[in-house]
């Protein structure tokens, strides 16, 4: 029987229409990976609305891997009841209680990448746990996945969660194996185009492990698949976790240009002020969040410095000059060859201060590994 749930074909059923823009929130794992337990997913979400990130639109609290322990006698999920006493529905009930959503994470393969109990086989079984849960967001890896083929397995789950009564975000975790890209939004809201990212801002550390700017240019071309309800994911967010000030400012803005989900990655429950002013910075957010959904370009590459347009709903646009090196970047903006209206009004979104005309600015100057991001009013 066709199940009508959403106007995205999903074979013989349908996703459900949600993440209609990037979704906005916390995962445990950048920061604390297995160390994970329920007082520290309360203290995130009290520390979500106390920080203001609520007021900006941050709603997913997700755990990551090793909260799950094994499986009963009949196949059903178990929590690990040391780390999590009150059970994982009695904290979803908290993580809603504040407003918010709450989010899980399993495996596509026979175990997680931290060697817990994964879905294959159980994706019925676990889809209605969640659901019975009231998880909202399900972050779905691809480890001990020997032989399985992701564009085949990932729709299993993305069925069953298509069946399910509770409306749950599927973010497909494959590393951009087998270009997800082509064939992940079918089934999922999200997929991530890399594979992890370290708190590094230049270069590559290791096949797998990807620094901010690697990522960003692994998904700079990827932009032709982005749309409400399907978005590339770059990984999480890193700000706060050890770049400095003008890092953490150039890699938020880059994400939010990028149309990129924004899951944070650092201890919220003491992050600086000046962590917390980028994260919450709503003008940004705003760019990321537009509901036309279309992922910026970039549109000048000279190695070490670049030109990023992204288009916003009624005819707005965003441009962020982009400083890769480490030695401050002058620069005379051709706005015209940027595809800019110089007769437009602009916002600096950082100095949250109109500037007037984009013809009035005739100079920009970037600081190292830093960006300069106006909004065309």
């Amino acid at each position: 029987m066709l199940l009508l749930v959403s106007n995205l074909t999903f074979g013989q059923f349908q996703k459900k229409d949600i993440a209609l823009t990037p979704p906005l929130g916390w995962n445990t794992w950048n920061t604390f990976h297995c160390d994970v337990n329920e007082k520290l997913i309360m203290g995130a979400a009290d520390a979500m609305v106390t920080s203001g990130m609520k007021d900006v639109g941050y709603e997913y609290v997700v755990i990551d891997d090793c909260w799950q322990i094994g499986r009963d006698s009949t196949g059903k999920i178990i929590a690990d009841p040391e780390r999590f006493p009150s059970g994982i529905k009695a904290l979803a009930d908290y993580v809603h209680s504040k407003g918010l959503k709450f989010g899980i994470y399993s495996d596509a393969g026979t175990m997680t990448c931290a060697r817990r109990p994964g879905s294959l086989g159980y994706e019925k079984m676990d889809a209605q746990t969640y659901s019975d849960w009231g998880v909202d967001y399900l972050k779905f890896d691809w480890c001990y996945t020997k032989q399985l083929k992701p564009s085949e397995t990932y729709p299993i789950m993305g069925k069953e969660l298509a069946l399910v009564d509770q409306d749950i975000v599927f973010s497909i975790c494959n590393w951009g194996v087998a270009k997800p890209w082509l064939w992940a939004g079918e089934s999922g809201h999200l997929w991530r185009t890399t594979g992890d990212i370290t708190p590094h801002f230049n270069g590559r550390i290791l096949p797998f492990f990807n620094t901010v700017t690697s990522i960003i240019d692994r998904q700079a071309k990827l932009y032709p698949y982005a749309k409400p309800g399907a978005w590339n994911d770059p990984d999480m967010l890193e700000v706060g976790n050890g770049l400095s000030q003008s890092e953490n400012r150039a890699h938020f803005s880059m994400w939010c240009m990028m149309a990129a989900p924004l899951m944070a990655g650092n201890d919220i429950r003491t992050m600086s002020a000046e962590v917390t002013e980028i994260l919450t910075n709503k003008e940004m957010i705003a760019i990321d969040q537009d509901p036309l959904g279309k992922q910026g370009q970039r549109i000048i590459d000279n190695g070490k410095h670049e030109i990023w347009v992204k288009e916003l709903s009624e005819g707005g646009k965003a441009i962020c000059f982009f400083n890769r090196s480490k030695k401050a970047w002058t620069l005379t903006p051709d706005w015209n060859s940027l595809g800019i209206d110089p007769s437009k009004p602009l916002r600096d979104v950082w100095k949250r201060a109109d500037v007037g005309e984009a013809s009035s600015i005739t100079s920009v100057e970037v600081e190292g590994h830093d960006v300069v991001v106006y909004r065309i009013k």
